[in-house]
C-alpha cells in the first residue's frame, strides 16, 4: 500500500475536450473524462494538478484527432510540451491519458521520458471506452524503468463521474 501521509503527490494528466467516442457515439465533451478523474484524484489524494499539453493542439473534431494520434504513433513522434514542471519534488506521481490507437497519447510519452523518475511511485490511471489499459503499463514499464509502478486503474470515460469508489479503492490497495 502506497502510504500518501506526509508524501508530495502530482496528478499529471493528458486529456481531450471536444469531440469523444463514448457508448458508440461521438459526443462533446466541454471537459475531457481524463481531466475529471485526474480532479477527482487530486480531490482524494492533496495533489497538486498538472496537465500535460503539447504545444500544437489536437483537432477537436474526433476524426481528425484520431488521424493526428495515429500519424505520431506511427512515426514515433515526441510532441513538444506546451510547459513542463519539476517532478524532483514529488514522491508519488499519478499519471492520467485516455487510450488512443492502444496505448497513451504521444505527449505522456514526451513527460514521461523528459524527466528523471527513479525511485518514485507512478500510479498510471486511463479513461477509455473498451480497451481498459491497452498496452500502456507495459509503455510506462519500457519509459521509466526505475520507477515504482503500481497496477494501473483503467475507467470507462463514459463513467467517470460515478468512478469516485473505484478510484478510492485502487489508491488504497496500491
Amino acid at each position: 500500500m502506497v502510504d500518501l501521509t506526509n508524501r508530495k503527490v502530482l496528478v499529471a494528466f493528458f486529456s481531450h475536450t471536444g469531440e469523444n467516442f463514448s457508448k458508440g457515439n461521438i459526443v462533446e465533451l466541454t471537459k475531457g473524462n481524463t481531466h475529471v478523474a485526474a480532479e477527482l484524484i487530486q480531490e482524494l489524494c492533496n495533489a497538486d494538478l498538472y496537465e500535460i499539453k503539447s504545444v500544437n493542439p489536437y483537432p477537436y473534431e474526433y476524426k481528425a484527432c484520431v488521424e493526428v494520434s495515429k500519424e505520431e504513433i506511427k512515426t514515433n513522434a515526441r510532441p513538444e510540451l506546451a510547459e513542463d514542471i519539476d517532478v524532483s519534488a514529488y514522491d508519488v506521481v499519478f499519471v492520467g491519458f485516455p487510450i488512443w490507437c492502444g496505448t497513451m497519447p504521444m505527449p505522456v510519452w514526451t513527460f514521461l521520458e523528459k524527466h528523471d523518475f527513479t525511485g518514485k511511485v507512478l500510479m498510471p490511471f486511463s479513461t477509455h471506452e473498451g480497451s481498459k489499459m491497452a498496452n500502456s503499463e507495459g509503455d510506462v514499464k519500457k519509459l521509466v524503468p526505475n520507477a515504482i509502478i503500481k497496477d494501473g486503474l483503467p475507467i470507462h470515460g463514459s463513467a467517470v463521474p460515478e468512478a469516485v469508489e473505484n478510484i478510492k479503492e485502487w489508491i488504497e490497495k496500491a
